[in-house]
């Protein structure tokens, strides 16, 4: 008679060969690319530090590295953060129609239009904001001088080119909309669907539904999207060199002629003739706008496991 402490234990059935090699690509994968990211780091950090400290003429018109990045910065968040406005609730609305809404006949070819977006060069997009849709803004810009002009923002005098920032975040709006599209579109798939009958069969209506049962599990892959397509709009150069003509300023005026400029559209405008000096200047705002994208998707990292912890409780 044998006893439980006589059973030999089974040994765990070895890994298929496939599995292995999967698991070996995919953690080199992941270590290419942080062996990327560090040497980007490396190269900017080596070769845009001793642009922080140079004759004053390199930072013109300021006089200084502090006050020429962060009227840059300025820039770019602001740019970012106009673009945000005006994306999200589009790409989040377009999401839940393909995900949820359409019948299937629609909503394939819908969401294969809005991914061919994402396709489409970013100077295409230049071209098109600086020639089409700047002129066909500048009557919309006159309205909101005239009729929310006491708003800091719409303040003016509106612009008679169409060329603002508030141009330039409309286009960087479209650029990121396929972004985050098809990342929330396939978040809210996979939304468990015994959830999503529960809360019908209940009685809710189908908006009740998404709220309660949709929303819920998809924050934080939203949150993600998000961030993504924040990364995407701050990085952008060609675009909104194209689309604006910008100088380090502060202003919060969105339809005038004095547009902030942001870091990239500053590097890719004035780096072919730069000279050593003004070459390392720009490779210092560089090395700025990287730790400042880093920081930003630190914190939304940070969010979003915060929020799947609430979620799992």
């Amino acid at each position: 008679m044998t006893t439980s402490t006589d059973v030999e234990p089974q040994a765990s059935p070895p890994r298929a060969r496939g599995d292995r090699i999967f698991a070996g690509l995919s953690r080199g994968a992941g270590i290419a690319i942080l062996v990327a990211l560090a040497a980007v780091f490396i190269f900017l950090a080596i070769e845009g530090i001793p642009g922080i400290n140079k004759p004053a003429s390199n930072y013109r018109p300021l006089d200084s590295f502090v006050p020429y990045v962060g009227r840059l910065l300025f820039g770019t968040i602001f740019a970012g953060l106009i673009a945000l406005v005006i994306a999200v609730p589009f790409a989040l609305g377009i999401a839940l129609f393909i995900s949820h809404y359409a019948p299937k006949a629609l909503a394939v070819p819908v969401a294969y239009v809005v991914d061919l977006l994402a396709a489409v060069p970013s100077v295409v997009f230049g071209l098109w904001g600086a020639r089409v849709l700047g002129p066909y803004l500048v009557t919309g810009h006159k309205w909101l001088e005239d009729h929310l002009g006491f708003i800091p923002f719409f303040k003016g005098p509106a612009s008679v080119t169409g060329k603002t920032v508030l141009t330039a975040g409309v286009v960087l709006a479209i650029m990121i909309l396929p972004i985050i599209t098809a990342i929330t579109r396939e978040i809210f798939k996979q939304a468990p669907r015994l959830n999503e009958e529960a809360a019908l069969a209940l009685g809710a209506t189908r908006w009740e539904m998404i709220r309660l049962s949709v929303f819920p599990y998809a924050r934080s892959g939203m949150v993600s999207a998000i961030m993504l397509g924040l990364g995407r709009a701050l990085g952008e150069t060609m675009a909104v060199a194209m689309v604006i003509s910008a100088s380090p300023v502060y202003t919060l005026n969105m339809i005038s002629n004095t547009n902030p400029s942001t870091i990239a559209s500053n590097i890719a405008s004035s780096f072919a003739e730069a000279t050593p000096d003004k070459l390392a200047v720009l490779i210092a705002t560089g090395l700025v706008l990287f730790v400042f994208t880093f920081a930003v998707n630190f914190a939304a990292r940070a969010v979003v496991a915060r929020s799947e912890r609430k979620f799992q409780r």
